[in-house]
């Protein structure tokens, strides 16, 4: 089985808790030294691994739609990411990120509901109990992650909103900030970043917004202060900085299926049969091992979602 309950996890398959405090410290110290900046290697910290504790996150529950898979490091985490608002190189966004403003953040619902509203990020926090979901994160460039993301399923904010029956897609939209993320600058995506979820998809129990990793805050470079998490999928669903949710009849646009639809699909399902253009599919590299591995269909939650997609030709619908 892929997906265990909690009580089914072996403790040496989790990150111990001392493991994880001496990671902070260790990261803490080398993003305050210079010769770490100039160097350009490992970046600094994002504004993340020196927080007070006032960031800490409580009354987490373990979520029985976690991995078994053992997570990766905080530093791989937060130091090895996509995030092209910031910078298109992957070591760059976490300092370039530091100083980004998440407080005060409002996300708007609205769209084809019964209930639109504005939702302070810590509103957003009290929608519903926070859970850890160990979920396994793959890149469409070949990389993979396995992240304790944690955060609480989207249908419980769906639900809040009371949808119209007319309402068949859920449209998410990312902050517009050219003054905080040099990136916005640049024309490699229409900004703002923009993507979506057919309703099915979105009320899966898999869909989660996030608000944190390990037991903290999101840090800014991971997509502070709330992000979507849909781990079938290829990371780049999984949109950052949610300033708006809107609920639609159409299938709305996707930030890199407008840039270059041949190659990016709206559904994006992790779908080792259909290579991307510039390269195949079919293995990864996680993040901290050497040799690659094999891709699984729907990034291993083919039995989580595999009916969703019943009579669909996923080769053509990618």
């Amino acid at each position: 089985m892929l997906i265990k309950r909690p009580s089914d996890i072996p403790s040496s398959e989790i990150t111990s808790k001392s493991t994880y405090m001496d990671r902070r410290k260790f990261i803490s110290g080398v993003a305050a030294t210079g010769a770490a900046l100039a160097a350009g290697i490992y970046l600094g910290n994002g504004g993340y691994e020196t927080a007070e504790a006032s960031t800490r996150l409580t009354g987490i529950v373990k979520s029985q739609f976690s991995t078994t898979e053992k997570p990766n490091s905080l530093k791989d985490i937060s130091n090895y990411n996509n995030y092209y608002e910031f910078s298109t190189d992957k070591y760059e966004p976490n300092v370039m990120a530091a100083k980004f403003r998440t407080r005060p953040w409002t996300v708007s619902v609205e769209g084809l509901v019964a209930k639109p509203k504005k939702l302070d990020v810590d509103d957003i926090m009290k929608l519903a109990p926070l859970e850890e979901r160990i979920y396994r994160f793959r890149c469409v460039e070949g990389w993979s992650m396995v992240i304790p993301w944690v955060g609480f399923p989207l249908s419980a904010l769906i639900k809040q909103a009371e949808p119209l029956g007319k309402a068949k897609f859920v449209a998410f939209e990312s902050i517009l900030a050219p003054d905080q993320m040099p990136g916005q600058k640049r024309d490699v995506l229409t900004w703002p970043y923009v993507e979506g979820l057919r309703m099915d998809e979105a009320m899966h129990p898999l869909s989660i917004l996030a608000v944190g990793i390990y037991d903290d805050v999101l840090p800014n470079v991971d997509g502070a202060p709330v992000r979507l998490v849909v781990p079938w999928k290829y990371g780049f669903k999984s949109i950052k900085a949610i300033v708006k949710i809107k609920f639609v009849e159409g299938m709305p646009p996707t930030a890199w299926n407008r840039m270059s639809p041949s190659d990016y699909g709206f559904y994006s399902n992790v779908n080792p049969k259909v290579d991307n253009p510039r390269r195949s599919q079919t293995k990864e590299r996680r993040i901290g091992e050497f040799l690659k591995r094999e891709t699984l269909m729907f990034n291993g939650y083919a039995d989580q979602v595999a009916n969703l997609y019943s009579g669909m030709d996923l080769r053509k619908d990618f």
